[in-house]
């Protein structure tokens, strides 16, 4: 029996999946699932699953966001802009732009309000906060792709960025495939045809969570801050790479 990873990302379709088999014998799989409820009932049942998206929303934030995103933006040198600051659970939960700016500059400090960037990820931050229970983190870790690559690239982060101005780069996006090459993805699955609502970043990011994936399973990856903080709801806020 094949025992799968998964790495997950957020994309306009739903979420972008990469299938990694642990013992390389069957070759990876890439899927698009609607609901992040529909990965974990996948057949294929993958053992760990690292996605990119927040886990643990604190109930206030100070200056920087919450403890991972102060942890790895020092990494990442100009390519710190992909991590965003996670505002305040009561702030996430606002499906309101409005609302969410006011929940956030009440629960901040300096106060501060919600970029419609981080916006626009609430409903998948919510999906997943909705699942998560302290029992189920010990298969779903959080990850962010420009942590997981700089840990792939002996710690040093991407020379080029994946997206200039909303449009994918194509120098970043080749200069991540062929990291990823050394790490067993071929050229031909990175370049497949996709389907509406997923870009060739979301693949991208997709299978580089999938190695890290593959690094937490075999105890190989680590979290960013090394001893993370639990939120209100006993769930672990940290970054794993």
């Amino acid at each position: 029996m094949t025992l799968w990873v998964a790495g997950v990302d957020g994309c306009r379709a739903g979420w972008a999946v990469v299938f990694r088999a642990l013992d390389g014998r069957a070759p990876p799989v890439f899927a698009v699932v609607p609901t992040f409820r529909a990965l974990l009932d996948d057949p294929r049942q993958p053992a760990t699953i690292a996605v990119d998206m927040p886990i643990g929303l604190p109930d206030r934030v100070g200056r920087g966001g919450r403890g991972p995103e102060s942890a790895v933006r020092p990494l990442l040198g100009q390519r710190q802009s992909s991590v965003f600051s996670v505002p305040s659970r009561a702030a996430v939960m606002a499906d309101d732009y409005g609302e969410a700016c006011r929940r956030a500059l009440a629960t901040s400090d300096p106060p501060r309000k919600v970029s419609k960037q981080c916006f626009h990820l609430f409903p998948k931050i919510r999906e997943i906060d909705a699942l998560i229970t302290p029992a189920l983190e010990a298969r779903v870790f959080e990850s962010h792709p420009e942590v997981a690559f700089w840990r792939l690239n002996d710690e040093a982060a991407m020379a080029s960025p994946k997206k200039i101005k909303g449009r994918v780069n194509p120098y970043g996006i080749a200069e991540r495939a062929a990291l990823l090459g050394r790490h067993g993805f071929d050229r031909g699955f990175l370049d497949q045809p996709l389907p509406r609502g997923v870009g060739r970043d979301d693949l991208i990011d997709a299978a580089v969570l999938a190695v890290i994936a593959e690094r937490i399973v075999r105890d190989e990856a680590v979290s960013f801050p090394a001893d993370p903080r639990r939120d209100s709801k006993g769930l672990r806020c940290g970054i794993w790479a």
